[in-house]
Parts: structure tokens; C-alpha cells; sequence
């Protein structure tokens, strides 16, 4: 007998942002019903935030449609940021020398499951 798939997950992959600055925004959605997270994310003024959204919105798009879960029923199971590439780049300075600036990107994973339902 399979095993029901409850969970879907939705991946955005070198995205322009510092890991450090998307987990600020990534820790205040973990283990929040998909609604919540949802405006959660819409009044939080930080630059991860249309970002993390549409990652959100992608995987219960991919739990929809992918694994006909009900998106009212669902809840962010793990919401996780890992550093990506870092581009690395110079800055001109005084007297001919250079300084390097690194542009950071990063790996976003959000996974939702369904809520566990009591029957009794």
C-alpha cells in the first residue's frame, strides 16, 4: 500500500539576496497556516518578503495541482535559506588599489503539508 504524499515543496534557486537577510523574514512564517503566512508576509516591510511570497504561493500551487491537496488545509512544514553563489565583484579605491564586494545570493525552500485531521 503507497504511503498519501501530504507535502509539497516550491524552490527559488540564487535569488539576489543575503541568506542572512531572507532568514529574518523566513523565521516568521516556519510552522504557520498558509493564510497567516501569507499576510504575514504582505505587511512585513523587508526586502525578502515578495520574494519568500511567491515561493509560498508556488508551493501550494504545487500542492494543488500537483497533489490535489486542499489549500485551505495546508501549513508551512519547513521554510529553510541557504547561501548560493557569491558573485564576487571590485570597487575602485584611492591610489590605484581595489576593494571586493561580494554579492550574495540564496537558495529558498518552502515546503507545506496538510494539517493532520482527527477522525474518531
Amino acid at each position: 500500500m503507497a504511503e498519501e504524499i501530504t507535502s509539497a515543496t516550491a524552490t527559488a534557486n540564487t535569488v539576489r539576496i543575503a541568506a542572512r537577510k531572507a532568514r529574518l523574514v523566513i523565521d516568521l512564517i516556519r510552522g504557520r497556516d498558509v493564510a497567516e503566512a501569507i499576510a504575514i508576509l504582505d505587511f512585513t516591510p523587508r526586502a525578502g518578503s515578495p520574494i519568500i511570497s511567491k515561493v509560498l504561493k508556488s508551493a501550494i500551487a504545487n500542492a494543488e495541482h500537483n497533489f490535489d491537496l486542499d489549500a485551505q488545509n495546508l501549513y508551512v512544514k519547513e521554510a529553510f535559506v541557504n547561501e548560493g553563489p557569491t558573485l564576487k565583484r571590485f570597487r575602485p579605491r584611492a591610489k590605484g588599489s581595489a576593494s571586493p564586494i561580494n554579492k550574495r545570493t540564496s537558495h529558498i525552500t518552502v515546503t507545506v503539508a496538510e494539517k493532520a485531521t482527527k477522525e474518531g
